[in-house]
């Protein structure tokens, strides 16, 4: 079916409603009862396959024709290679951490921390760590411990201790290439992951440094606490550094994120933390590890479709059109409606995984460029996701306070979130950071930049 066929018809929404409705409110419910991983207690997949149903029962055709179209977004050329890059992130991921690559920059970063500005130092060390893995959730884990005994020892105020931790986690969520949530905004919107992270940095970047001078000024020990001599080695970062540096030259994701897993396995066999059949092994754990994503972007994918064949996404495209009266509304369009998925999923890259589409189809429409629209989106999920009460991040960082520090109570603290969310509102109006965008003008009729003369 052409797009200019599609009849706009509301009610074709309902079964992506249904699932955003299932998804949320099992969540409250298993929050209410007392479970504040409530939220995570329910698998994300589980919901698509009920809105999926709910297509199926609701949506006219055939059975055939139905399967077909279902089958034909899982296997869209975009969704795919957001799966195949999401399980090639999780290898790297795990083979890393088993050689030592994370003990390894956490020790190093706390090595080169001066004493007295340890709340500053470890915002620091999450940022580099969520970068380099790709993790919000994985940092908060690895660095959580270590954050909360500092604020003990040194008498620093252990919310605002858990917000730095938070806050530099959100950093490299957004910013790194191997975090799933740049993987689906970069493949939704048809752009290349290097560029994202060029208009990205000029937004992340001024937030993290106004936080970064907050914390030295207001995150000062009242006793500088004693930093243990702690081991490290140099050679078990280089693999982070390398995909880093890697992806932002433009190499090929799958040639940066195949090049990680190798160069993180030799380092590993090297040193004798694993042999080469441990090494296959912990490869095919971090395949697993991206499972739970890799089958709820491929379903979500399904279900969009069905949705936008039966007229679905063209009625709520043109309620949108009706609101936005230009690029400016349309970037604000863009972020209001990626905060609003976020909160209500309590998951920033379904949040992307939904919101895609749709924010590709404004972009078409009044001419956003498409590097700014990956860039608001996963920035605006992040900022959501950094600020909820109930999202895994706030809840594990929290958990490590033993009940001495609530979630609800590290939301003023939360600096980099909400000097991110001013930054990106000010950016919509006052572009200021839109340098790599003039410089690299985006051609819409061929979908890429425009090659420079």
């Amino acid at each position: 079916m052409e797009k200019s066929k599609i009849k706009p018809n509301g009610l074709a929404l309902l079964p992506f409603l249904i699932f955003v409705v299932v998804y949320l409110g099992i969540g409250v419910t298993l929050v209410a009862k007392g479970d504040p991983m409530g939220f995570y207690g329910f698998k994300g997949p589980i919901a698509v396959i009920v809105g999926i149903i709910a297509a199926f029962l609701m949506h006219k055709g055939s059975i055939n024709e139905k399967f077909d179209a279902l089958i034909k977004g899982c296997g869209d050329e975009n969704i795919i290679t957001m799966c195949i890059i999401y399980i090639l992130a999780g290898a790297f991921s795990v083979v890393s951490k088993q050689m030592g690559g994370v003990d390894s920059t956490v020790n190093l970063g706390l090595t080169l921390i001066p004493a007295n500005f340890v709340t500053a130092g470890l915002f620091i060390i999450c940022c580099f760590l969520s970068i380099a893995t790709g993790t919000s959730v994985g940092t908060i884990a690895a660095v959580g411990p270590i954050a909360v005994g500092f604020a003990e020892k040194a008498g620093i105020s252990m919310p605002l201790m858990v917000a730095a931790m938070v806050g530099g986690a959100m950093f490299g969520d957004n910013l790194s290439i191997i975090s799933d949530t740049t993987i689906a905004a970069t493949r939704t919107q048809n752009v290349e992951m290097r560029d994202k992270f060029r208009v990205n940095i000029a937004l992340a970047l001024p937030a993290a440094l106004i936080t970064l001078v907050l914390l030295l000024i207001f995150g000062r020990p009242a006793v500088p606490p004693q930093i243990e001599s702690l081991e490290f080695n140099i050679v078990k970062v280089l693999p982070y550094i390398f995909v880093l540096v890697a992806a932002i030259a433009g190499l090929n994701v799958f040639v940066v994120l195949l090049g990680g897993i190798v160069f993180s396995g030799v380092i590993g066999m090297a040193y004798g933390a694993f042999n080469p059949l441990q090494w296959t092994n912990h490869i095919y754990d971090g395949f697993s590890g991206m499972f739970e994503i890799f089958l709820l972007s491929m379903l979500t994918g399904g279900l969009a479709y069905m949705v936008t064949q039966a007229g679905g996404m063209e009625w709520l495209l043109q309620k949108i059109k009706g609101m936005v009266k230009g690029r400016k509304s349309a970037e604000l369009g863009i972020g209001a409606l990626t905060l609003i998925t976020d909160a209500a999923t309590a998951n920033n890259t379904v949040a992307i995984i939904i919101d895609g589409p749709i924010a590709k189809e404004m972009c078409e429409e009044f001419k956003v460029d498409p590097r700014r629209s990956a860039s608001l989106l996963d920035a605006f999920s992040c900022v959501m996701q950094g600020l909820i009460p109930y999202g895994a991040q706030l809840l594990i960082a929290c958990s490590f306070t033993n009940g001495l520090v609530s979630p609800v109570g590290v939301i003023p603290l939360l600096w980099y979130q909400l000097l991110l969310a001013v930054l990106l509102t000010l950016s919509i109006f006052f572009p200021f950071a839109d340098g790599y965008i003039k410089k690299h003008p985006w051609n819409f009729e061929e979908w890429k930049p425009v090659k420079a003369k």
